[in-house]
């Protein structure tokens, strides 16, 4: 994570947003009330998707289980989509 003050932020705007696009790496900005971190749109879609994904209890059940099979070694169930999301 790359750590920056609001002042040099509002110098260098347009570089810290490049470099936060293209290098997917967050950037935490400090100012005298606390800090915000600037993320890609691309990563802020990808959290609030596995949010989505580990609140919902059936599909969270499936993902531990078939990690629980994975690390045992043995044969993992397949599961449909409206199988996993028949609640949503």
């Amino acid at each position: 994570m790359l750590h920056t003050s609001l002042e040099y932020l509002n110098n260098d705007l347009s570089d810290m947003l490049y470099h936060t696009l293209t290098s997917n790496e967050e950037v935490s900005i400090a100012t005298t009330k606390g800090s915000v971190i600037m993320i890609s749109q691309e990563q802020y879609d990808s959290m609030q998707e596995t949010l989505r994904l580990l609140s919902d209890k059936k599909s969270l059940s499936a993902l531990l289980d078939s990690h629980n099979k994975r690390d045992e070694n043995l044969q993992i169930d397949s599961y449909s989509v409206s199988e996993v999301f028949n609640d949503l």
